[in-house]
């Protein structure tokens, strides 16, 4: 097992044994097992999920840093939220905001930020959605 540690500006939101960890690293999702190689990695937006037996647990993710250790995984993360704190209808409404503005060809918008709010909409409903993978 390796210890995992979720925290987020306001607080620890997971400590605890895990059996995998699954994460969006900088160059795309990343799976850690104990023993894994030492690694330090920027977090991207989406689903960050860990294992303990067939238990998996999901969450959204946005932004921050991840290190990797043979025997830990410390997430720091601007936000993580589960499931039960996903607001589908805000999620829903985020993601065809963020799409009516990007098609709209303004060119006073800024495209990064609305591309990110579009990934982080996308990410909250991918979270809701039923899935028996990690």
């Amino acid at each position: 097992m390796i210890k995992l540690e979720i925290v987020v500006p306001d607080g620890l939101v997971f400590s605890g044994k895990v059996d995998e960890v699954t994460l969006p690293g900088a160059g795309g999702y990343l799976g850690i097992l104990p023993q894994h190689a030492p690694l330090l990695s920027e977090l991207r937006v989406g689903i960050l999920s860990y294992r303990v037996d067939s238990d998996v647990t999901k969450l959204f993710c946005r932004s921050g840093f991840v290190e990797v250790l043979a025997d830990k995984v410390t997430v720091l993360a601007e936000a993580a939220e589960r499931v039960d704190q996903v607001d589908a209808d805000q999620a829903r409404e985020d993601k065809e905001q963020a799409e009516r503005v990007l098609t709209a060809n303004d060119p006073d918008t800024d495209y990064d930020e609305t591309m990110l709010l579009l990934e982080q909409a996308e990410a909250r409903l991918q979270l809701l959605e039923p899935s028996t993978h990690l």
